[in-house]
């Protein structure tokens, strides 16, 4: 089984090629600006680092959120133009779910990402990556009842937490056999309504 894996969910960009449960190229670097074209080369250069084309892959596992609005748009975008051109299944993956594959010995991992004003798109997983809090937008200081027991694991910064050392032969595993969706399904998750949405809404109301 050959598997491009896409994470542009933050500005930690994640690109990888996975053969038979092994990662055969990895990239995984800050990038903060131009990630839109960014992201192409590096998918070419990793299929010229490896013994065969993008052609011969058979799945594509794409992390679609929580995240940047943005980021999460790229990787998805371009999931689903290479499926669509290559014919292709997609596999979608939680960003909180990824950032949770890091190792740890605590009872609970809680992966979090800055929502801004208190809050967070978070969730608490166990050591077997079992979903304990669901993925949610939620306040910061309703987390506070996992954190004696738990390590928090974040990109960001401003929320006093571990940087993620993401296990990607781990998530692909868990995720090998998950029923593939077709491409124009393929959205991004963000949890929530993006302001100028929740604005609209307002609006109308």
């Amino acid at each position: 089984m050959k598997i491009l894996f896409l994470d542009t969910s933050s500005f930690f960009a994640t690109v990888a090629i996975i053969e038979d449960g092994k990662i055969k190229y990895l990239f995984q670097e800050e990038i903060k600006d131009d990630m839109a074209s960014r992201m192409l080369p590096v998918i070419q250069e990793g299929f010229n680092q490896v013994s065969f084309t993008i052609n011969d892959i058979d799945k594509i596992m794409v992390v679609n959120g929580p995240g940047s609005f943005t980021g999460v748009r790229i990787g998805v975008t371009i999931a689903k133009v290479l499926a669509w051109s290559l014919k292709k299944d997609i596999v979608t993956i939680s960003s909180l779910e990824f950032m949770a594959t890091t190792p740890h010995k605590e009872k609970y991992i809680i992966p979090m990402i800055d929502a801004r004003r208190g809050y967070v798109y978070a969730g608490v997983y166990d050591t077997d990556l079992k979903n304990i809090l669901p993925d949610q937008y939620i306040k910061y200081d309703d987390l506070k009842e996992y954190f004696t027991d738990g390590i928090k694991v974040s990109h960001d910064d401003n929320l006093d937490a571990e940087k993620p050392q993401t296990d990607i032969e781990k998530i692909v595993a868990m995720h090998l056999n998950d029923e593939a969706i077709p491409c124009h399904k393929v959205n991004p998750n963000y949890l929530k309504k993006t302001e100028a949405e929740e604005n609209l809404k307002g609006k109308n109301d």
